[in-house]
């Protein structure tokens, strides 16, 4: 009876050892899942992390790109980018738990819409300035190649005007100089004699010209002794800075045909040697000539 009893009270001691150990094996295996559930956490949210910063700092860059392109839009793209740097300082302090990458990895997505949509809106404008630029560098061809056209025109013309200056230029010829003993009567002998002469007798033609412009012409003439002396009037004109002393000046009614002009220069002691004659038109040497009295 007391061998029933112990057997009892064995069989009851295993029981309770058998239940405790199942337990302490439910206890363990629970314990080492929770171990590999929280290893398996802390892992996956360093990971998260580590994609997070990886993702923020390429987003960085590619603002710094569009940066460097130096569009209008700048000043707007450094703004956006100094949220992604801000939120990459934050990033680094954080923990890195679950919520606080939620919030983060929310966060970039939002940063990276608005990337988008400032990188579309830069391309745009970069397109937009590649055409003014090319419009600007067609426009500035045309206006160079417009200037390069006026240029030769305006030395076409200059040219031309030139040209028809020369062509309405007067050719006076025909220069002569004779010297004259004036008789009581009225009557002009012809003499070689200085002692003898009462008046020089000059004349010259003012030839044919179309094209000249009409209207009295006046010109100058300058005779010069064997004394370097200017007969005459000896008055002086002024021609710019130059400066003329003349013996007299003649004005001609021009009608673009041939004129013979003749004037009387008189004079009393005249002296011996060669005379020089010239005749100007406004300072400007048209003729000249030379003859000797003896």
């Amino acid at each position: 009876m007391e061998n029933q009893k112990s057997n009892s009270n064995l069989k009851a001691v295993i029981a309770i050892l058998a239940v405790l150990l199942v337990g302490s094996l439910v206890y363990i295996f629970k314990m080492t899942s929770d171990a590999k559930a929280m290893q398996t956490e802390i892992t996956s949210t360093k990971s998260d992390k580590e994609s997070v910063m990886k993702d923020l700092e390429e987003l960085k860059a590619r603002y710094d790109a569009a940066i460097a392109e130096n569009t209008s839009m700048s000043d707007e793209l450094i703004a956006e980018r100094e949220k992604v740097v801000n939120l990459m300082a934050d990033l680094k302090k954080s923990k890195g738990d679950a919520a606080s990458m939620a919030k983060y990895k929310s966060q970039y997505f939002s940063l990276e819409s608005k990337m988008k949509a400032m990188i579309a809106e830069n391309d745009a404008l970069k397109k937009d300035n590649a055409k003014l630029t090319t419009q600007r560098d067609s426009t500035v061809t045309v206006l160079g190649e417009s200037r390069k056209y006026n240029e030769v025109l305006v030395g076409q013309n200059q040219e031309l005007s030139k040209t028809v200056e020369i062509a309405q230029k007067l050719t006076v010829s025909n220069l002569q100089t004779a010297a004259y003993k004036l008789r009581s009567s009225g009557k002009q002998i012809a003499t070689e004699k200085a002692r003898r002469a009462d008046i020089l007798k000059i004349s010259f033609t003012i030839a044919e010209n179309k094209v000249a412009k009409q209207g009295d012409k006046t010109y100058y003439v300058q005779v010069i002794d064997s004394k370097n002396n200017v007969l005459g009037e000896k008055k002086t004109a002024s021609f710019g800075e130059n400066s003329l002393t003349y013996s007299f000046e003649t004005t001609v009614k021009y009608e673009n045909k041939s004129v013979n002009v003749s004037q009387d220069l008189p004079g009393s002691n005249f002296e011996k040697g060669d005379y020089f004659v010239n005749v100007f038109d406004n300072g400007e040497l048209v003729s000249k000539s030379s003859f000797s009295l003896k």
